[in-house]
């Protein structure tokens, strides 16, 4: 049996779907099995508006201004999402626990892999460890998972356009 601790990929998962938000379903699917999930959920009419939501709370734990905050919301949205663990062999993956009963909507899946996700990416890499770019305009998410913990910008292409607005406020500078 492994322990499959929803960390990492869900938190990458989450911050994939807040910064490229798929037009319908399909493409909700198909970022989740870009992301490591193999189960197939029953659709149902409000699955893209349900994770939309899911997403939009999630956004709030990202833009929390202090840790305080940010565990709090975890909290509201792990209760919400709330089930007992359980052993689960399905798609050839072996035996690993899944936080949530069965069956479930994709909208309640998604709510407890990520907020459980979240809060082990948080708990165990730092409270600091989720955020916006820090290159204006951008707004995307940022998931830190470097190792000094450091990480600021959601692109290369965001880092360097940051160090170049850098590069010119000092040679305006008398």
């Amino acid at each position: 049996m492994h322990l499959n601790p929803y960390g990492e990929y869900a938190v990458l998962l989450a911050a994939s779907l807040a910064n490229e938000w798929p037009a319908d379903r399909r493409g909700i699917e198909a970022t989740t099995r870009e992301f490591g999930m193999t189960m197939a959920f029953p659709e149902a009419p409000d699955d893209h508006d349900g994770v939309r939501g899911v997403i939009d709370d999630w956004l709030r734990v990202v833009d929390a201004p202090d840790p305080d905050r940010r565990a709090e919301l975890l909290n509201r949205e792990m209760a919400a999402a709330a089930a007992y663990p359980r052993l689960t062999d399905h798609d050839d993956e072996g035996w690993h626990l899944h936080y949530r009963d069965d069956p479930q909507s994709l909208p309640s899946v998604l709510r407890a892999v990520i907020s459980v996700g979240t809060s082990l990416h948080l708990v165990t890499r730092g409270m600091h460890r989720l955020g916006r770019c820090a290159s204006e305009p951008c707004t995307a998410v940022v998931v830190d998972v470097t190792r000094n913990g450091r990480q600021r910008y959601c692109s290369v292409r965001c880092a360097n356009r940051a160090a170049v607005r850098r590069h010119r406020e000092r040679s305006l500078a008398p």
